[in-house]
Order: C-alpha cells, then sequence, then structure tokens
C-alpha cells in the first residue's frame, strides 16, 4: 500500500474534537477582529475631519469658494473650508470628535450590562450575526455622511451611540463559544493568543480607513460596514456554540479537583478520583483546570454558593447581583475600568497625537499607529504565558501595570525625539498596557465565569464576562472624553492622566496580589515542615 501524502498524514494526525476547536478558535478570532476593525476608522479619519490649516490660506479659500460658486451654480455648494468637514472645522474640534468617542463608548459600556444577561437567554449564533448586521449598518452609516454631505452634528452622534450598542452582542457571545470550547488547560496562553484579534482588527482597520482617508473617507467607514455585516453572514452559517452540538467531548469545568483563577488561588475539596480517571486527565490539558495543585489553602465546596436554580448540573442564568459576589469579579472588573481607559484613550487619540508631534498627514499617522497595536499583540501573549507559569493572574496583571507608568512617561518624552524613537515607544508601551486588559478580559474572565461556587452552571459566563467588560467599557468612554477636554493644555497633561489611571488599576488589585504571594508563603512553610 502507498504511503499517504505528508499533508493527509498531518491532517488525520489530529482528531475531530481538535478540528472542531482549532475551527472554533479561528472563526471567533476572525468574527471579533472584524468589530474591531470597524471601531478603528474613527480615529483615523479624525486627522481629516479637521486639519490644520495655515491663516494664509484663507483669503485664497475665500476667493475660491467664490469662484466655484459661480461656474458651478447647480452643484452642492463648497461647504468645506479646508480646515476640516464641518461641524469638525471650528477650534472646539477637539471636544466635539471627543463626543463622537464618548457617545460611542458610553452607548457601549451601559448596553453591555444588558448584552450578557440577554446573550446567556438567547441562541448564541443568533444573537452575534443579528449584531454584527446591524453593526455593519451603522457603521457604514457614518460613511455616509460624507456621501450625501451631512453636517449635523447629532447625525454623526446617534450613528456612534447606535453602533455602541449593537456591538456589545460581540464580546459576552465569543467569550461564551471560546470557553464552551476549551477547557482551562493552558487557559492564559490559548487566550492570550486568540484575544490578539483585538490588535489583529485595528491594524487592519487602521489600513483600511488610512487608505481612503485622504481621499474619500466615507469608504473609510462603509468598506470595515460592509466587512462586518460578511462576517455576520459567516457566523450564521458556520458558529457552533457548544461541542455537544456536533457530538464533540465537552470540557466541563467541574472536573478537575483544583481551581485556582488568581483570586481565591484556594484547593476545592472535591471527591477523588481513582488513579485510572485521574491519569487519563492529567494527560489532556484540555480536560484540567489552569493551574495545578500546588496550594495548601483549602475550602469546603459548599462555602461560597451564588448560584440558585437546579443545582450542580443546572441550566438556570446567574443573576446580577449573584455573579458580582463571585470572588474577584469585582476587583478584576474595576482595574479593568482604569486598564481600558489608558488602552481606548491611545486607541482613539494616538493618530492625532502622532500628526501633531510628527507632523505627519492621517494616513501615515493611521499607519505608524498600528505598531501600538502589533506592541499589544505581544503583550496578550506574553501576559497569558507568564500567567501559566507563575500560576498568578492578578500578579502578572500587577508587575505589567507597574512596568507600564514609567513607560507612559517615557513614551510622551522620547517620542519628540524624531520617529524612531516613536517607532520603539509603542511596541513597548502597545505591550504593557493591553497586556493586563487582555488577560483580564480573557482569561481571568473565563476563570471567573466558570469559578467553583458556580457549581459548573456554564451560563453565568456570559453575564460574569459582560459585567466585567462592562465596567471597563466605563473607563474606556471616560479616556478619550478626558482626553478631549485634557489635551487643549498639552499632551503631557494627557499622560499624565493616563499614569494615574495606570495606578489606580494597580492598587485594585493589590489585595488579590497579597493573597497569591500569602498562598505561595502558606505553602512553601508547609513544604518545610
Amino acid at each position: 500500500m502507498a504511503q499517504l501524502p505528508p499533508g493527509i498524514r498531518f491532517i488525520t494526525s489530529f482528531s475531530r474534537d481538535q478540528w472542531y476547536r482549532a475551527f472554533i478558535f479561528s472563526l471567533t478570532f476572525l468574527l471579533y477582529a472584524s468589530f474591531h476593525l470597524s471601531r478603528k476608522p474613527i480615529s483615523i479619519v479624525k486627522g481629516e475631519l479637521h486639519k490644520h490649516c495655515a491663516a494664509s490660506h484663507e483669503v485664497e479659500l475665500d476667493s475660491y469658494k467664490e469662484y466655484a460658486a459661480q461656474i458651478q451654480p447647480l452643484k452642492k455648494p463648497f461647504n468645506a473650508s479646508q480646515c476640516g468637514w464641518e461641524p469638525f472645522d471650528k477650534n472646539n474640534y477637539k471636544q466635539l470628535l471627543g463626543a463622537l468617542d464618548y457617545s460611542f463608548l458610553c452607548a457601549y459600556a451601559v448596553g453591555m450590562y444588558l448584552s450578557g444577561l440577554i446573550g446567556e437567554r438567547l441562541p448564541i449564533r443568533y444573537y452575534l450575526t443579528g449584531g454584527m448586521l446591524a453593526s455593519g449598518l451603522f457603521t457604514a452609516m457614518f460613511g455616509l455622511g460624507y456621501f450625501y454631505n451631512v453636517h449635523n452634528l447629532w447625525f454623526y452622534i446617534m450613528a456612534q451611540i447606535a453602533n455602541g450598542l449593537v456591538q456589545t452582542t460581540g464580546w459576552p457571545s465569543v467569550v461564551t463559544c471560546i470557553g464552551n470550547w476549551f477547557g482551562k488547560g493552558r487557559r492564559g496562553l490559548i487566550m492570550g493568543i486568540w484575544n490578539s484579534h483585538t490588535s489583529v482588527g485595528n491594524i487592519l482597520g487602521s489600513l483600511i480607513a488610512a487608505y481612503w482617508v485622504s481621499t474619500c473617507w466615507g469608504l473609510s467607514f462603509v468598506v470595515p460596514g460592509v466587512i462586518v455585516a460578511v462576517m455576520g453572514i459567516v457566523c450564521f452559517l458556520f458558529l457552533i456554540e457548544h461541542p455537544k452540538d456536533v457530538s464533540c467531548s465537552c470540557t466541563p469545568s467541574s472536573s478537575s479537583k483544583t481551581f485556582l483563577n488568581g483570586t481565591s488561588r484556594c484547593r476545592i475539596q472535591m471527591p477523588t478520583l481513582n488513579a485510572k480517571e485521574n491519569g487519563k486527565l492529567q494527560q489532556d490539558p484540555e480536560m484540567q483546570h489552569l493551574l495545578t495543585d500546588s496550594e495548601n489553602c483549602s475550602v469546603s465546596l459548599n462555602s461560597s454558593t451564588v448560584v440558585s436554580g437546579e443545582g450542580r448540573h443546572g441550566t438556570s442564568a446567574i443573576s446580577f447581583l449573584g455573579a458580582l459576589r463571585i470572588p474577584g469579579v469585582v476587583e478584576f472588573s474595576l482595574c479593568l475600568l482604569f486598564a481600558k481607559l489608558v488602552s481606548y484613550t491611545f486607541l482613539f487619540w494616538l493618530p492625532l497625537y502622532i500628526t501633531s508631534v510628527e507632523h505627519l498627514d492621517a494616513k501615515r499617522a493611521g499607519d505608524l499607529s498600528t505598531l501600538f497595536d502589533v506592541g499589544g499583540i505581544f503583550g496578550g501573549i506574553l501576559a497569558g504565558l507568564i500567567s501559566d507559569r507563575l500560576e498568578k493572574r492578578a500578579s502578572t496583571c500587577g508587575m505589567m501595570l507597574l512596568l507600564a507608568a514609567p513607560t507612559l512617561y517615557m513614551f510622551s518624552t522620547v517620542s519628540k525625539m524624531g520617529l524612531e524613537a516613536t517607532v520603539v515607544m509603542l511596541l513597548i508601551s502597545g505591550a504593557l498596557v493591553n497586556g493586563p486588559y487582555a488577560l483580564i478580559t480573557t482569561a481571568v474572565s473565563a476563570d471567573l465565569g466558570t469559578h467553583k461556587s458556580l457549581k459548573g452552571n456554564a451560563r453565568a459566563l456570559s453575564t460574569v464576562t459582560a459585567i466585567i467588560d462592562g465596567t471597563g467599557s466605563v473607563g474606556a468612554a471616560l479616556g478619550p472624553l478626558l482626553a478631549g477636554l485634557i489635551s487643549p493644555s498639552g499632551w503631557n497633561n494627557v499622560f499624565y492622566m493616563l499614569m494615574v489611571a495606570d495606578a489606580c488599576a494597580l492598587l485594585l488589585l493589590l489585595r488579590l496580589i497579597q493573597k497569591e504571594l500569602q498562598c505561595d508563603a502558606d505553602h512553601t512553610l508547609f513544604k518545610e515542615h
């Protein structure tokens, strides 16, 4: 019999379950990357909505407008002041642009709290598909203002509010889906890689928007809107919510003896498996919990029960207050508020900052800003890898937050020294700023959403994820707004604000970090005796 071709041998070397998991990993990656792809254009187009024009050009501009009105009386009036797109061509443009960011992010923050509660009561595939189609519509709607010559501020604000609300369908849905398919083995690394969809989406969104920003900025929104809508159709056709839907093996969170999520870091006393079953579980990292049985802290299983309903194998939805009582949810949610404040300030204002400091046009500034997201990819993966190796979620976040504060100060200073220095600081800052943000929104959220106190109720994952990300989105709304208000007094003040936010995020994790270190100290003392 002839030997199988190498490609076929590669395909058959993986099981059916592994191929399904790889497919869901890739699909959810692309789905949420398209969401972020549609959020990025506004930051790129800001440099086109308001241009820095010289006063010497005003006379020439007035003459041109009079000439255009004489020779083309039947065409739409020449409304641009060459300082940008009305109403963003005035001196208060930073406040108006900040209002666009704030309207989107505030709607996103409010909607996120409701999205998790709604999402866990509806089929994920339908819920996510509807949200993506609507998001594509409202993203394109913003760009249509260019083609239909719309200069009403409220048109753009309402488009942002509507888009912010419908985009809340994305995160709880994809995290719940990925949590259903992947157990806690190597969760930090797996989700660190998976969460790079945020940076990939930002990079693609920047490149697409920058391609048209100087010639036809309306397409900078219409094209991403079409992409999101198309991905919504792909979601409807291919998304599989749970392994059981295709008869794949499940990875229940209750199958392991221990659970350490960086918050309680305590051993749950469970019935001991026989040697054969225990050995089988240990061989498959996807059937294990993330962290090993290395601590000597123990609590009874019934010491903290936050779910009412059908018991250990129940599927009743968790209440909002019940989710808040899960150990670590409040601390990580508030930490994410400040971490996301920093990250989203960069997301929405970095291209304009680069334009001001480096004196680049909107396209080149948009291209250069993608380096921050490139650094974010490595930061998310590094945070997941470190947290897996150290078995400390909170400590990993704290370490990166501690390094981020001085890095932000260096960025504000070094970026004025030239383009090369800006490139280096963009990569480093992106890694340290986005690392904790990525870890909390993925691995930590999934850990807390499958906490032992939930007694195996997997339906709580969507609500817990929505609470954490919704609280973080409050900071995401405040960051760009504060940047718009503070930046007229100088960009240095914006960076001081970001450093204070970073310090607040670190302070909120100190109790959890102390518990992690104390548990390690108790374990060391126990081994010595």
